[in-house]
């Protein structure tokens, strides 16, 4: 089965060419079906690998297809690895892949481009495991570079608005800042180690001294990729940015996809970054204050969707400060559990959405939970998870890494249980604000309010089942639990390991530390609760001045507004500069010179062209007695 893992990509790339091709011919129902069949059976595949793997006393495999770059000393295979790690994330993305095309046959359904977006679907799915499958940073840089370009097509995919189109550009520009960092860290690990393939790289960087000035380099280029793809500071104002696009493009970029792929680059490359402390400092500092910043922002935010890309921004926060503090596992487990309460929030957020007429301002809403039932239970579900509060996968996941930032560093132990009690508090407040107190909609909007159809409301169920059980299998050993997935997930990390202390907190401080976080998202959610629901408190209109420290983060701190000033300005300035005086008036000026100078030339030469034989003759003479002119004052 494990030698037929080519097959995982190729199903969507199938699906890719048949909807693309035949967008203007095929109907409704066939693409979709056929969008969404190419996923399962990619699921099928990666699900029959996972098995075998997991049975298998080899944990390893690295499948080629073929010679892609053959020049001299460099060599590219084109080859696939299979191993715990791009095992699990296969089933991520295909599993939350399917469901998120399922639910998008319907809420898609009235759209039309719905045959172009489920054809730029499935080629975002491709790309996707192509970065997972790739044994080698080149090829994953492909995958990483193909996930930016179908982010750029489904973030701006109702390109006529000029400001979904302008959120498109910006989240594949700020890509590609980060990607620039990528790049060259590929060519140095080339020079460095003489290949690109992860299974000569990482042994040899094993040999390696800790603190080595080339994996300091390499591994920060490294994360500068991550900050870009997977929207840390200072690069992380397009993700919110994107939520221009249709609610399923939200959830699949935001939960299991292309944001996680930074998380994934850093704990497939751990053994650098294990060797390269000061990076994994930086890497905590960036995640814990991205993660705060975020949480901050979404305190105030009235979209609905902004709220949910805010708390993407924040949690990701949290799986940077878990790799910063090498808890790789921790920091996977968290990938995981946010997959699936992130995907569930954010089709349910569409949900909601699609019941009120595409409103998205939670000022227009309110007393949702008996009109949209299904979507209200299983949001709460999702909440509840990403709020941290036992049993559910987040608290499991969040806790373990809070666990390893406290063995490392208490004051970042201290601010990490601020952040999640801001998260708890900010996902309440837009859980009570959308489905408690009364109606704040439009009448039109009350008479239409409806639940969704099934396509879209069983991919919640199932997405709600899985955020409340999925952290059981990271159920530590303090809770009567064997962690299945650190073991599992232990030879991918097992050189990492062996160079650094793991956990070694008693159970008893481990049950302090589980409890501090827990009372802290409690209170969080009643102090939510009491002035949401109780005192039925609801954000004031634009119109009305706020509070300037609510002022200072409704505008999201004004980040936006300082790189305009600091870098979008003064390069339009500079370009501008370079367009008129440099490219118009010195570049074009010179050749347009040329061009002008042999015209003019031309128009007096053309009248020594007369056609009369006689002056003719007397230019032959005068050519003649010119040379004897010539030849005698030589002599």
């Amino acid at each position: 089965m494990i030698n037929l893992v080519w097959l995982i990509p190729l199903f969507p790339l199938i699906g890719f060419l048949i909807n693309g091709l035949g967008r203007n011919i095929l109907p409704k129902s066939v693409v979709g079906f056929i969008g969404s069949l190419t996923i399962l059976l990619s699921f099928g595949v990666s699900l029959g690998i996972f098995f075998e793997l997991n049975a298998s006393e080899i944990k390893s495999f690295t499948i080629p297809l073929f010679d892609w770059i053959s020049a001299g000393t460099i060599l590219v295979p084109f080859s696939f690895l299979v191993d715990p790690l791009s095992t699990l994330m296969l089933l991520i993305v295909t599993g939350i892949g399917f469901l998120i095309h399922v639910y998008s046959t319907g809420y898609m359904h009235h759209d039309a481009g719905f045959n172009k977006f489920f054809s730029y679907l499935n080629l975002f799915i491709f790309f996707m495991l192509l970065l997972v499958l790739g044994s080698n940073y080149v090829i994953m840089f492909i995958g990483w570079e193909g996930v930016g370009l179908c982010s750029y097509l489904l973030i701006g995919f109702w390109f006529t608005n000029i400001s979904y189109a302008s959120a498109a550009k910006k989240a594949f520009v700020m890509n590609r800042i980060g990607d620039l960092g990528f790049l060259i860290a590929i060519f140095l690990l080339f020079s460095t180690f003489g290949s690109v393939e992860f299974s000569r790289i990482f042994p040899q960087a094993a040999q390696m001294a800790s603190g080595d000035n080339m994996l300091i380099l390499i591994t920060a280029l490294l994360f500068v990729g991550a900050i870009g793809k997977s929207a840390q500071l200072p690069l992380f104002t397009w993700l919110p940015d994107a939520m221009a696009g249709p609610t399923p493009v939200s959830a699949l970029i935001h939960a299991a996809t292309m944001v996680t792929a930074g998380i994934y680059m850093i704990a497939r490359s751990n053994i650098l970054f294990t060797l390269a402390p000061q990076t994994l400092s930086a890497v905590a500092f960036i995640g814990i204050a991205t993660a705060i910043v975020a949480a901050l922002i979404a305190l105030t935010q009235t979209d609905i969707k902004k709220v949910l890309a805010y708390s993407t921004v924040s949690q990701l926060g949290y799986m940077f400060l878990g790799l910063g503090v090498g808890a790789y596992t921790g920091a996977f487990f968290h990938v995981i559990t946010h997959a699936f309460f992130k995907a569930l929030l954010f089709l349910g957020a569409g949900s909601v959405i699609h019941a009120m007429s595409n409103e998205q301002d939670m000022r227009n809403m309110g007393g949702l939970k008996s009109k949209l039932s299904v979507t209200f239970l299983t949001m709460m579900i999702g909440t509840i998870a990403i709020a941290g509060l036992p049993p559910f996968s987040g608290f499991f996941s969040k806790d373990e890494i809070l666990a390893h930032v406290y063995e490392h560093n208490k004051l970042l132990w201290i601010v990490g249980v601020g952040g999640a009690m801001l998260t708890a508090f900010y996902m309440f407040r837009m859980m009570f604000l959308t489905f408690y107190g009364n109606f704040r909609g439009t009448p039109e909007q009350k008479h239409h309010l409806h639940e969704s159809p099934g396509s879209m409301t069983i991919p919640l169920i199932i997405l709600a089942v899985l955020s409340a059980i999925g952290g059981f299998i990271g159920l530590p050993e303090v809770l009567g639990g064997t962690h299945w997935l650190a073991n599992f997930l232990s030879p991918v990390f097992a050189v990492s390991t062996s160079k650094s202390v793991g956990l070694t907190l008693d159970h008893s401080t481990e049950f302090l530390l589980m409890g501090i976080s827990v009372a802290g998202a409690l209170a969080a959610a009643i102090f939510a609760y009491f002035k949401y629901v109780k005192r039925s408190h609801v954000p004031v209109p634009d119109s009305v001045p706020r509070p300037a420290l609510l002022n200072l983060s409704y505008n999201k701190f004004y980040f936006d507004e300082v790189y305009r000033a600091a870098f979008t300005r003064p390069l339009d300035a500079l370009s501008g500069f370079f367009f008129k005086v440099i490219d118009k008036l010195g570049i074009d000026g010179l050749v347009n010179g040329f061009g002008s100078g042999a015209t003019e030339a031309s128009k007096g030469f053309r009248l020594l062209q007369s056609g009369n034989t006689g002056f003719y003759i007397f230019m032959m003479v005068a050519g003649v007695v010119a040379l004897f002119v010539y030849g005698f004052y030589k002599i």
